[in-house]
C-alpha cells in the first residue's frame, strides 16, 4: 500500500525492481534533479544511487553548502538516496555529499544532472526539462519512416567550439547554441550536407579532451547555453531538414574526484578490479557491464539523448575498447573471460541491449558504432548474434585511404590495392567511409598536407581523393575544415581557417566539395543500391601502372547510372579510352579540369558517344582526355 501513496516523481519499489533488473529506461525522470510541487510547496525532488555509502547529503548555494542542512533519506534495496527541498531556484548550484564506508565525505556532481556549472566550477545545476517546447513534429514523424540503408547520408562532423568563433571577446568568444544553429544551418544547407555531427556535448571538465572524458552523461556542455538553447538548435536545425548526430562516450569516464569514480567511496559505476576497471593508456575508468544499474545508466542516457532531445543519432565512441578486455594493455594488465578468452561478454551483451531498446523504441534513429577491428556483424541482427547497429565507420577504408593518397605519386602503382581492398568487404558491413577528426591532429598534418607535391598538385590531389570518396560505395563523412583545405592541423582552442577562403584555391576546393556533396544527394545511383554489390561496378580496378580507377555506380531502375573515372598521377593520358557497359550516349557532368575547381578548363565535348572497340574486357568504349589528376563523372 505504500508504493500507492508515492507521489509520481518519488521513488517507489517499482523503480527499485526496475533499476535492479536494467530496464528502467526512462529512470532519469526520476533520478537527478527535478522540479516538483510537493502539497503546496514548489520545490526540488533529488534521487542519487550511492548502494555503499553511509549518508548523503544535498549541499548547494541555497544552504551555503552545508553537509547538515539537508540529509537525504535512504531507500532499499539498492541504496537509492532521496529528499525534497522547497523554494529552490531554477539554475541553482548543488552537488551530493557522499559519507563513505571510512567515514570521508566527498563532493559529487550529480550523475544525472542535466545542467553543469560553467568549467572550471564542477557543481551540477537545477534546470527544468519540462519548459522545452518542440516545433520539429514534420521531421519527428518522417523519422520514423526513414530508412538509412536508402537514403543519402552526407555528415559534417564538427565541434562547436572551434568551428567559429567571436572575436574580439574576453571570453573565448564561443558562439552559443542558438547562433551555432543558425550559422551551421545555412552553411550545412549551402554545403548538401544532410547531417551534422556535434563532437564533445556532454559536460566534460577539460576542454583538450575534446569532450570524450565526460563528466555529465546526461547534461549538454554549459559552455554553449542552457538546456534549453541546445534543445532550440536541434528544434532549428530539423526545421531546416538536417539531421543531428551526437558523440556518445559509454566506453570509460575521468577519475576527476566530483564525477563518477568511487561515487560512493567504492567503485560504483566501474569495474573493481583494476585490470577489468582502468584503461592504463587513457588513465580513465571503465563502465562495469555486468551491474544492471550501470547498464541501465548508460542505454537510459542513450535514450535520453534521442527521446528527449529529439537526437537522430549516436556515434558510439571507442567500441572496439569496450569489445575487448586486454584493449590497450600488456599481458598481466587484463583479466580473461570465464572462457579464457580476451572478449568482453558483458559488453557484447550490453550493446545488443542497448541497440535492440534504442531502435526498437526509436524508428528511424541511428547507433553508429566507431569499431577500429574486423569484429563481426557489428552491424548484423541481434538475433543472428550480430550487435545490431545501424551503421560502421570503416576505419580500414581511411587507413588505406590515406597512406595511398600521401604517396608519392610515382610510387602509388605499388599500392594500388589499397584504394581497391574495402570494395572487397564493402557489404560485409553497413559503412560510413569517414575522414574524422582524428586524422587531422597529433602531428598527422591536415588533409592538405598529407598530400604530396607542393602549390596545384596538393589541391589537385585532394580533388581526386573526395571524388573517390563520394564514389565509393558507402555513407560519407568529412571533418570541418576539410572540406576548403584547412592548411593546419585543428585545436579546440581557435576557430578554422576561415580567412583562407579569401584565396583561390580554397575557394575551389570548397567549390568542389559543395558540388560533390550536391551530386551525391541528387543521384539515387550514389545511395539507394549502398548495401548491395548491384550498386557498384568496378570498369577497371586493375590499371596499376597508370594508378587509374574507373568504376560505375547503378541507381536501381539502372537510369542514370554514374561512371567515375579518377587518375591519381600527375601525367595526362591524352589517349585515355575507358569500357563501359552499353552502347550509350555518356554525358559529363563533372569534371576536374573545369577553371572553377582550379583546372585549366580546356574545351571538350559534353557527350560523349559509345563505339563497338574493346576496352577494359568490354565491347564498348569511347575516348577521354584525362588531364593530370583528372576526374570525371559521365551521367548515362
Amino acid at each position: 500500500m505504500a508504493e500507492k501513496r508515492k507521489k509520481p516523481y518519488e521513488i517507489g519499489e517499482l523503480d527499485h525492481y526496475l533499476l535492479g533488473q536494467g530496464t528502467h529506461y526512462e529512470i532519469y525522470k526520476k533520478m537527478g534533479a527535478h522540479k516538483v510541487k510537493k502539497g503546496k510547496k514548489e520545490g526540488v525532488y533529488f534521487a542519487v544511487w550511492a548502494p555503499h555509502a553511509r549518508s548523503v547529503s544535498v549541499v548547494g548555494d541555497f544552504n551555503e553548502w552545508d553537509m547538515e542542512a539537508n540529509p537525504m533519506e535512504r531507500g532499499e534495496p539498492l541504496g537509492i538516496y532521496t529528499c525534497f527541498i522547497p523554494d529552490i531556484e531554477e539554475y541553482a548550484l548543488y552537488k551530493y555529499c557522499v559519507e563513505t564506508y571510512t567515514g570521508e565525505y566527498v563532493f559529487k556532481a550529480d550523475p544525472y544532472g542535466t545542467y553543469a556549472e560553467l568549467r572550471p566550477g564542477t557543481a551540477s545545476r537545477v534546470a527544468d526539462l519540462t519548459k522545452i517546447e518542440w516545433t520539429d513534429n514534420v521531421w519527428m514523424e518522417n523519422r520514423k519512416k526513414w530508412n538509412h540503408t536508402e537514403e543519402p547520408m552526407s555528415i559534417y562532423e564538427a565541434h562547436i567550439g572551434s568551428w567559429k568563433r567571436h572575436p574580439g571577446r574576453e571570453d573565448e568568444g564561443f558562439y552559443n547554441y542558438r547562433e551555432f544553429g543558425k550559422e551551421i544551418a545555412k552553411y550545412l544547407k549551402d554545403m548538401g550536407y544532410t547531417h551534422v555531427e556535434l563532437i564533445g556535448i556532454a559536460e566534460h571538465p577539460f576542454d583538450g579532451s575534446w569532450g570524450y572524458q565526460v563528466i555529465g552523461h546526461f547534461a549538454p556542455t554549459s559552455r554553449y547555453g542552457t538546456p534549453e538553447d541546445f534543445a532550440w538548435m536541434i528544434n532549428y536545425l530539423h526545421k531546416n531538414k538536417i539531421g543531428v548526430i551526437l558523440d556518445w562516450v559509454p566506453a570509460h569516464f575521468p577519475r576527476d574526484i566530483h564525477g563518477l569514480a568511487d561515487f560512493d567511496g567504492t567503485p560504483t559505476y566501474e569495474y573493481a578490479d583494476p585490470k577489468k576497471g582502468e584503461h592504463p593508456d587513457w588513465g580513465t575508468k571503465i563502465f562495469d557491464y555486468g551491474k544492471n544499474e550501470v547498464r541501465n545508466f548508460l542505454i537510459s542516457n542513450a535514450l535520453y539523448w534521442i527521446e528527449q532531445f529529439h537526437v537522430d543519432g549516436l556515434r558510439v565512441d571507442a567500441v572496439a575498447s569496450m569489445l575487448y578486455l586486454d584493449y590497450g594493455k600488456q599481458d598481466g594488465q587484463w583479466i580473461a573471460n570465464k572462457y579464457g578468452g580476451n572478449k568482453n561478454l558483458e559488453a557484447i551483451e550490453f550493446f545488443k541491449h542497448l541497440n535492440s531498446v534504442v531502435l526498437g523504441r526509436n524508428p528511424g534513429a541511428l547507433m553508429i558504432a566507431e569499431e577500429s577491428t574486423a569484429w563481426p556483424m557489428v552491424t548484423g541482427n541481434v538475433e543472428d548474434d550480430g550487435l545490431g547497429f545501424s551503421l560502421k565507420w570503416n576505419m580500414g577504408w581511411m587507413h588505406d585511404f590515406t597512406e595511398y593518397m600521401k604517396l608519392d605519386p610515382y610510387f602509388r602503382k605499388d599500392h594500388h590495392n589499397q584504394m581497391t581492398f574495402a570494395m572487397s568487404y564493402a557489404y560485409s558491413e553497413k559503412y560510413i567511409l569517414v575522414l574524422s577528426h582524428d586524422e587531422v591532429v597529433h602531428l598527422k598534418c591536415s588533409m592538405l598536407n598529407k598530400m604530396p607535391g607542393l602549390g596545384f598538385d596538393k589541391y589537385a590531389n585532394l580533388k581526386v581523393g573526395y571524388a573517390f570518396m563520394i564514389g565509393h560505395a558507402g555513407k560519407k563523412l568529412l571533418f570541418m575544415g576539410q572540406e576548403f583545405a584547412q592548411l593546419r592541423e585543428w585545436s579546440e582552442e581557435r576557430e578554422l581557417d576561415w580567412f583562407l577562403l579569401a584565396e583561390e584555391e580554397h575557394q575551389q576546393l570548397q567549390s568542389w566539395t559543395r558540388d560533390l556533396l550536391h551530386l551525391y544527394r541528387r543521384n539515387k545511383a550514389l545511395y539507394e543500391l549502398d548495401g548491395s554489390w548491384e550498386g557498384f561496378e568496378w570498369i577497371n580496378a586493375d590499371d596499376a601502372s597508370r594508378s587509374i580507377f574507373s568504376f560505375v555506380r547503378h541507381s536501381k531502375g539502372n537510369k542514370k547510372n554514374l561512371l567515375f573515372v579518377c587518375n591519381f598521377t600527375p601525367m595526362p593520358r591524352e589517349d585515355y579510352r575507358v569500357g563501359v557497359p552499353r552502347r550509350k550516349q555518356y554525358k559529363l557532368i563533372m569534371n576536374s579540369d573545369d577553371v572553377k575547381y582550379g583546372g585549366k578548363g580546356e574545351e571538350r565535348p559534353v557527350v560523349y558517344k559509345a563505339v563497338k572497340q574493346e576496352c577494359d574486357g568490354r565491347p564498348f568504349s569511347f575516348a577521354y582526355k584525362l588531364p593530370p589528376y583528372g576526374v570525371a563523372i559521365f551521367e548515362f
